[in-house]
């Protein structure tokens, strides 16, 4: 098993691509600590684990918050003795807005609670994971890859966690630690499912599923990639199958476009 007995960090679990990630992991034989606001969805991902035969910590907690940083590291540390990896899926979503107009305090508050946020969360889990040799994926965005007016602010985040994982690469590298990012495409699931449903009800004559055919006639695999596959992704950097491959952002798009 991938990741046997070890212990891996999700920041950021929810219904979607968090829980998969989790899940990933318990089903490969590791241990689990969740991190989200929700508690219920936390116990909800938990009992799914501890179902798989694994161990999970669940910690109810504001990432954007200065102080989990640390309070999450502890709890794990004191729960398992140690962290082997950890995935930053957490995202507070920034103004769907243009450069020119996005209030500058608006930008400034979604970079801190996304991409300083992550960094403060690394640093806090860097001695564990020097210990073990262990790896980091920060989650992307196919926004990363190109520009639409209003999703500056977005991709400015996504863009700054890339550069933030690729510069910790170089500065850990010494000690053993790899940092990479995934980059997702449009992901198959309820978000875009229900998005996809919206288009089909504003057009009115069409149904979600020729929205689908028609998106996925643009991709190479003609299908959409799902959420268990971008998790299997990460699972493949922060398992020892990658353990020559650091500073590198993988593209889960189904090819979608090419990087």
């Amino acid at each position: 098993m991938l990741m046997q007995d070890k212990v891996v960090m999700v920041a950021g679990v929810g219904s979607g691509m968090g829980r998969h990630i989790a899940l990933a992991a318990a089903r490969e034989g590791a241990d689990v600590v969740l991190a989200a606001r929700t508690a219920a969805q936390l116990d909800e991902v938990a009992k799914e684990v501890g179902a798989l035969g694994r161990r999970a910590l669940t910690v109810p907690c504001d990432l954007t918050d200065p102080a989990t940083a640390e309070r999450l590291a502890t709890a794990a540390l004191e729960e398992f003795g140690r962290v082997d990896a950890m995935v930053y899926n957490a995202l507070a979503m920034p103004p769907i807005e243009g450069f020119g107009t996005v209030p500058l305090e608006a930008l400034s508050t979604a970079f801190d609670a996304n991409v300083l946020a992550a960094l403060r969360l690394t640093r806090q889990l860097i001695p564990a994971l020097a210990e073990n040799k262990g790896s980091v994926v920060m989650v992307g965005s196919m926004v990363q890859r190109f520009s639409e007016v209003s999703m500056g602010p977005y991709k400015l985040i996504k863009t700054a966690l890339h550069v933030t994982a690729q510069n910790l690469a170089a500065e850990y590298g010494p000690l053993g630690v790899r940092f990479n990012t995934v980059v997702p495409g449009q992901i198959w699931g309820d978000t875009l499912r229900g998005y996809f449903g919206y288009l089909a009800q504003q057009r009115g004559d069409v149904t979600v599923e020729d929205i689908y055919n028609e998106v996925a006639a643009k991709i190479n695999l003609r299908r959409l990639p799902e959420e268990d596959e971008v998790a299997d992704a990460v699972l493949f950097l922060i398992s020892d199958l990658a353990r020559a491959v650091t500073g590198q952002a993988l593209d889960v798009n189904g090819g979608e476009y090419h990087h």
